[in-house]
């Protein structure tokens, strides 16, 4: 019995290590997931492995901040560029992202495609090699494509397929061409309704869906400066939907003291509501657990 002794302690170490290892999730975006035009861009830049060595926080920042409240354990990791598409990470960065991560989150072009605007065929074609290649590396990845917002400039001002159209349109569109491309990938398990997330904080009254006839008075607005990228509260509100969607946790059960939204200067009102947007459009599309009324964390 004495010589199994040191092979079964060696077993017990594996497991309590392989239980004990954090899951590694990989975040593949432009600048809608490193934070243009707001402090998210530089937000805790030391909470996450920038890839590309850039000294970028982001949405994957705010993630890791919600996921450590959260008493979870993810190691994360980003590659971003400004404006790319998922061809320009296959052909430009792929000995950096071709590894066997347990999660990944893969954000795309904010029109579908800069050239034809609205046109899905080379998101789907190159979201296909993308998450199949990162399928290949980890058969057991949970991989997602992100949907994005409806930008305000294309909306209302500069000449695009939505100009004229509700707010909601685009990012319904967005959507509508990320489900097309999850249809053909044996790899991704879902799409992330961050547009749609931005969608119900404008109509349920969080958000102002105008942000050139001024602000209403107890709304956020959740663009940025350019109306075309998002605010603190606007990347806050995408952070929330992965983080619901990835762990399958209540939003709301961070409460109006939660840590990212304090120290990137949003109102308690503002992250209750947030939260409780991203919760509605997470709980509508079955990404979240079944559980009980959320106790609020504290930080």
């Amino acid at each position: 019995m004495n010589a199994f002794r040191p092979v079964l302690a060696a077993l017990a170490f594996c497991l309590v290590a392989t239980a004990a290892r954090a899951e590694t999730i990989l975040f593949v975006g432009n600048s809608f997931t490193f934070g243009a035009t707001s402090p998210v861009l530089r937000y805790r830049p030391e909470l996450v492995n920038d890839l590309t060595r850039e000294g970028i926080g982001g949405v994957p920042a705010i993630f890791k901040m919600l996921t450590t409240q959260a008493r979870l354990d993810y190691q994360v990791n980003l590659e971003t560029s400004p404006g790319k598409n998922f061809d320009w990470h296959l052909a430009n960065r792929l000995p950096l992202i071709d590894r066997p991560w347990d999660v990944v989150i893969l954000q795309g072009q904010s029109t579908l495609d800069l050239e034809r605007p609205g046109d899905p065929t080379r998101l789907i074609e190159s979201g296909q090699r993308l998450s199949d290649l990162l399928g290949r590396r980890n058969p057991a990845a949970r991989i997602y494509y992100e949907a994005t917002w409806s930008r305000a400039d294309l909306t209302y001002l500069k000449p695009s397929p939505w100009k004229g159209k509700p707010i909601a349109a685009m990012a319904r569109d967005v959507r509508a061409g990320y489900d097309r491309a999850r249809a053909v990938s044996r790899s991704v398990r879902g799409v992330l309704p961050v547009g749609e997330a931005w969608n119900r904080a404008m109509e349920t009254g969080v958000a102002d869906p105008n942000p050139y006839d001024g602000l209403t008075f107890g709304q956020v607005d959740l663009w940025g400066w350019d109306q075309y990228h998002a605010s603190a509260a606007g990347y806050y509100l995408s952070a929330l939907v992965v983080f619901g969607a990835v762990t399958g946790l209540d939003p709301r059960s961070f409460g109006e003291k939660e840590t990212a939204a304090y120290e990137l200067g949003l109102s308690p009102v503002q992250a209750r509501g947030l939260q409780k947007a991203a919760y509605d459009q997470l709980r509508a599309e079955g990404l979240l657990a079944e559980s009980p009324a959320p106790q609020e964390r504290r930080p």
